[in-house]
């Protein structure tokens, strides 16, 4: 099995950068990804990363801004000049699946998830 836990949320104004930490314990996983939901909307990919690789996928409503990287077990979200859109819960994922794809920040795509971490930017 697979345990997820995602830590770093909190609240930042307009402009302001926070990083998202996500550790992924027990069997070794191939993608990581981070997701955001909030209130009243759909589970939105945000970002993916291959393990092996390093390669990576972004939505464009954060291209630019919101940085994936990862290092053995864990991977991290760094999100810088945030707006208040990006106000959200988020979600840590991880696949044993390897390889990107266009479906790689489709949430069926993954099979653990942490419990989330809320994030508040406000303007």
């Amino acid at each position: 099995q697979v345990q997820v836990a995602e830590s770093g949320g909190g609240s930042v104004q307009a402009g302001g950068s926070l990083k998202l930490s996500c550790v992924a314990s027990g069997w070794t996983v191939y993608k990581m990804a981070w997701f955001r939901q909030a209130p009243g909307k759909e589970r939105e990919g945000v970002a993916t990363i291959s393990m092996p690789t390093g390669g990576t996928r972004y939505a464009d409503s954060v291209k630019g801004r919101f940085t994936i990287s990862r290092d053995t077990t864990s991977a991290y979200l760094e999100m810088n000049n945030m707006k208040p859109e990006d106000s959200a819960m988020y979600y840590c994922a991880a696949t044993r699946e390897p390889g990107l794809s266009s479906s790689s920040l489709r949430a069926e795509k993954y099979n653990y998830w942490g419990q989330g971490t809320q994030v508040t930017v406000s303007s």
